[in-house]
């Protein structure tokens, strides 16, 4: 479980009681048998029932994905090379129950994620390559979704290249093959279907330098309401939060589509 963060030395003037929202009593509605807990929740979350998929692009179904895949390790490590994702079976699993927390508001609780820490990744496979020192690393998935990440953020104890889900291989709805998940960061942070891990010695520039509204903060950190760089997460909130109903919409009307695809190609091969 997500223990209570201490106070922060990055942020001035802010205590750990600043934070922290009073202890909640979440109840199972999710019917998946998560069982009855507390949590404490992080400024203007709120508990919704299940996981929904979320997503930069919700109106599309999820990116297929190669029958032999593999993460791309490239940048600041010479020459770029892959790692089969059943490489990732030879070091040490893990078990994790966390809290997943969107920049809208929405907060899942009780996720039992299984996978390899991160850090024993990062340590195993890349470390022995840099060519240069390490400021940030970039995940990007078959979606052709990119997070960035401080070096020291992606090394934290409880980030996972999650594998499973509640004892259960990922499903497309939820990043499969394998997908980043980052406990006290947005949910934007943890990349789903993740293909490729990119290593910078500094921060790279973003891709659409003029976007405002979706500009993600560099930390993104849940406990101190980093939702954006520049905006205060209170007034963001007022922002982000009505469009949760109509997001979830689109992701469901595109598994459906997805759904009846795999029917009627199911259908087409039977003899």
């Amino acid at each position: 479980m997500t223990s209570k963060p201490g106070p922060d030395p990055h942020v001035s003037g802010r205590t750990a009681p600043d934070v922290w929202e009073a202890r909640r009593s979440i109840q199972d509605t999710d019917g998946q048998g998560r069982a009855d807990r507390d949590v404490e929740l992080p400024p203007g979350q709120h508990v919704v029932g299940g996981f929904p998929r979320f997503g930069p692009h919700p109106h599309q179904p999820p990116p297929p994905i190669p029958s032999h895949p593999a993460l791309t390790i490239s940048g600041a490590v010479g020459a770029d090379w892959s790692i089969p994702l059943t490489d990732l079976n030879d070091l040490p699993q893990v078990e994790r129950i966390e809290e997943f927390h969107c920049v809208s508001g929405w907060s899942a609780v009780g996720l039992q994620w299984g996978g390899v820490v991160f850090a024993t990744f990062y340590c195993a496979v890349i470390e022995p390559r840099l060519v240069r020192p390490v400021t940030h690393l970039s995940f990007r998935g078959y979606d052709g979704y990119v997070s960035t990440v401080r070096l020291g953020d992606a090394l934290a104890d409880d980030v996972l290249i999650a594998t499973r889900l509640d004892g259960k291989p990922l499903t497309p709805k939820h990043g499969a093959p394998v997908r980043l998940v980052s406990p006290r960061q947005y949910g934007y942070v943890s990349t789903k279907h993740l293909a490729g891990v990119e290593v910078h010695a500094s921060r790279p520039r973003r891709e659409h330098p003029y976007d405002v509204l979706t500009r993600e903060h560099p930390r993104a950190r849940v406990w101190q309401e980093e939702r954006h760089p520049w905006f205060p997460g209170p007034m963001m909130r007022r922002i982000y939060r009505p469009l949760i109903r109509p997001t979830a919409r689109l992701s469901a009307r595109s598994l459906t589509r997805q759904d009846a695809s795999a029917r009627e190609v199911d259908g087409s091969e039977q003899p």
